[in-house]
């Protein structure tokens, strides 16, 4: 089940470099697919918290 709806993930983008996100869904995160940002972003109770605060850094 996706973590969130097509329609939605569509018009979403990365709030840090505005480079559009994936799902993944193991993790439950919203990753930004640019190479030199990579943010993901917590989903809590099916609601995306795309605060920059709140991304978990990659690596």
């Amino acid at each position: 089940m996706p973590l969130v709806e097509a329609s939605l993930l569509d018009i979403l983008v990365c709030p840090a470099c505005h480079a559009p996100l994936r799902e993944d869904e193991d993790a439950a995160e919203l990753v930004c697919t640019s190479d030199d940002c990579g943010l993901a972003y917590p989903v809590k109770d099916d609601i995306p918290v795309l605060l920059v605060d709140e991304a978990r850094r990659p690596g």
